[in-house]
């Protein structure tokens, strides 16, 4: 089978989040809970021979294809399709993780071989969900969004400074024919920038399609419930990293880790403290661990990649996610 993703910051990851050590004592258990294709889970099992897996994927094509990579560890790996928040808010297991691990990024999978229209260096059908069976579509977003909510959100999701002229070239291209490919799309938003922007360093359209990947997939609405449920799953001394690839993603995950690294989060309104006053993690990465020069140069896609991670000390009550959702 051929591997298309190289999973980034891999020797940190094996570093930061290793089961060896107390608490651990030879008998861990991990969440991977963005698995992909398995690059990280293979490497996991494969040093630390101990090590139990439960891999999560909200698309079932990709999950298939890490079922095959990682048969050889057996009983070792096991794997729950579906999203990571729903699964982590109706934790269905027993026992507690001792690692849980998040890579928000998306597979190289996806945009070169899910033929749903992740990326535009492929003329595909405008889809872009991983999980191609519930939710809107890309075309159904940009054939139907009213010209204002479709300006603030490419802007909103990818900082866009054309936000604006792109989203109403896109409302006025749909008046005469539905947009339902990548390259119809990449071409409006082409046409629609001024000409010196078209030759950059980066495709004028590659903000506007990371902006609709976000909003078809939900994916900053998802990640604050996830991270705190996941965080409360966690087992005490237990370990969660974290590696984001933009800067709400970021954002969101450094918000709520300095919280949690806080001996008090009770709203200034409150006029005694009634968190306990206890903090509820260690912040092992004060500043995010980002890949090396050599990593780059070898996986182009780490290059904007950061990981955070903490190790627990208690469960974190509902006041310390208040302000932190980002979005």
């Amino acid at each position: 089978m051929e591997i298309v993703h190289t999973p980034v910051l891999l020797d940190e990851c094996l570093s930061f989040l290793s089961p060896e050590g107390e608490p651990f004592e030879g008998d861990a258990f991990m969440i991977d809970s963005t698995l992909g294709e398995g690059g990280h889970s293979f490497n996991f099992l494969r040093k630390f021979p101990s090590l139990k897996i439960l891999g999560l994927d909200a698309d079932s094509v990709i999950q298939s294809r890490a079922r095959e990579r990682l048969a050889e560890f057996g009983g070792r790996m096991r794997f729950f399709n579906g999203w990571f928040n729903d699964f982590f808010h109706s934790y269905p297991e027993e026992r507690r993780p001792n690692l849980i691990l998040f890579d928000l990024g998306i597979s190289v999978f996806h945009y070169e071989k899910s033929g749903r229209g992740f990326s535009f260096r492929h003329d595909e059908k405008l889809d872009m969900r991983l999980n191609p069976s519930s939710g809107k579509s890309a075309a159904d977003i940009v054939n139907t969004m009213p010209e204002e909510e479709l300006a603030d959100m490419i802007y909103r999701y990818s900082d866009e400074k054309y936000s604006r002229r792109i989203a109403g070239a896109i409302v006025s291209a749909r008046k005469s024919q539905q947009i339902i490919s990548t390259k119809a799309l990449a071409d409006i938003v082409f046409d629609a920038v001024p000409s010196k922007y078209r030759y950059g360093n980066i495709h004028p359209a590659t903000r506007t399609f990371q902006a609709l990947r976000i909003l078809v997939n939900s994916e900053l609405k998802r990640l604050p419930e996830a991270v705190h449920a996941a965080f409360n799953v966690l087992a005490p001394g237990g370990k969660m990293g974290i590696i984001t690839f933009h800067s709400l993603e970021d954002r969101i995950v450094k918000n709520y880790f300095r919280n949690l690294g806080k001996k008090c989060v009770c709203p200034p309104e409150y006029a005694e403290c009634v968190c306990g006053g206890e903090p509820c993690a260690e912040i092992l990465t004060r500043k995010p661990v980002e890949p090396s020069e050599e990593e780059i140069r070898r996986n182009s896609p780490s290059r904007s990649a950061k990981l955070r991670v903490v190790r627990k000390i208690r469960d974190a009550d509902k006041i310390r996610l208040a302000g932190v959702e980002g979005l």
